[in-house]
């Protein structure tokens, strides 16, 4: 089993992380070393589900706040084990999980190894399969079985904002939209209707959509409705007599997710629309005094975030929840991934200095 020494900097702590495969769905080795790690830590109380690892201070605060991070990646494509890179005379840490998010989840267990006697209890989060389904996300599965450890005031989600505050995030939803007509021998085409020409109009009708953008609580959200993936077809000799279009749709917290079918199924309406996967955006939430006290502390300027995160999951308790993490979101999933040890470095800073304020 891999060892984690949470004494090291919050940069070596993010490459020794990252350089543990944990894509999802194999996040296990990663999550035993962290459950190895902060179980040894006298001041938490830690609670194992799954590949969900919770630990909790127990001072009796005024206010609790919950800090969370996954631990699991996209898929590894030739970028680990981690380098140091200089891009313009800047250090970066390039590989798989830096951005998103193990920098983030780095700086919390740091964080939670050493902050012994912060001015806040807290809940510390680090869960597996965020980058699938939603269903599959170990918070759903906390939730179902230790909905009270979810109890805060505030909650931080780690996901990349490059050292800034995002508040909110967008909604998802995926569909497959499917075409069907009748094999026959591609030799006498005539004798059978091909599905995947039939998908042509369900592929300029997403061409021609013009996404709005959509200011809630002060802060614009770019929608975005696109296909994501197309299939069909059974040999290079038959025509094909079926043809599945999966669609995305990034849509504005301020729609309800009833909304958000509703609008998809309209803009494709004549066609037969499966919603596969659903999760509601979360607003803002920062008009709390809590996520006011902390966006004026760390010295950033808010911004939406356009990806969906589990601040959303935290919105639905009725918890206001923001997204705060090294890396620039626009490198997240991408094979260039990589990230500033600047901002590793100031992002723990701000968070120890708002923990530990008198």
């Amino acid at each position: 089993m891999p060892v984690l020494d949470l004494s090291q900097s919050a940069v070596e702590l993010t490459r020794t992380i990252c350089d543990i495969p944990s894509v999802s769905g194999d996040e296990t080795p990663l999550a035993d070393a962290i459950f190895a790690a902060v179980s040894a830590l006298d001041h938490l109380d830690v609670y194992r589900d799954g590949d969900t690892i919770v630990a909790r201070t127990h001072l009796g605060r005024a206010q609790r706040v919950a800090i969370a991070g996954h631990i699991d990646t996209v898929p590894i494509n030739e970028n680990l084990p981690t380098r140091f890179v200089d891009i313009d005379g800047e250090p970066y840490l390039w590989g798989r999980g830096t951005v998103d998010m193990k920098a983030g989840t780095a700086v919390q267990l740091k964080l939670a190894a050493e902050l012994v006697d912060p001015r806040v209890d807290i809940t510390w989060m680090w869960y597996d399969h965020e980058e699938v389904a939603a269903e599959l996300n170990g918070l759903t599965r906390l939730a179902r079985t230790r909905p009270d450890l979810f109890a805060a005031d505030f909650a931080i989600l780690g996901e990349p904002s490059a050292g800034q505050v995002e508040g909110g995030c967008n909604g998802n939803l995926r569909a497959v939209v499917r075409t069907t007509g009748m094999r026959a021998h591609s030799a006498r085409a005539w004798m059978g209707e091909n599905a995947i020409h039939a998908a042509a109009p369900i592929l300029a009708r997403l061409a021609a959509y013009r996404p709005r953008e959509i200011v809630v609580d002060g802060l614009a959200y770019r929608e975005g409705l696109n296909a994501v993936r197309i299939g069909g077809g059974v040999a290079g000799n038959v025509i094909p007599d079926l043809c599945e279009v999966e669609v995305n749709f990034r849509f504005a917290p301020s729609r309800t997710t009833e909304e958000a079918v509703a609008h998809v199924r309209d803009v494709l309406e004549g066609f037969d629309v499966e919603v596969v996967d659903l999760a509601a955006g979360a607003r803002p939430g920062l008009d709390a005094a809590l996520a006011q006290e902390f966006v004026a502390a760390v010295g950033a300027e808010p911004r939406p975030k356009y990806g969906w995160t589990d601040v959303a999951r935290f919105s639905a308790l009725g918890v206001p929840a923001v997204n705060y993490g090294p890396g620039d979101p626009s490198l997240a999933h991408h094979d260039e991934e990589r990230v500033p040890l600047q901002q590793i470095t100031a992002v723990e800073q701000g968070l120890r200095a708002w923990l530990t304020a008198s």
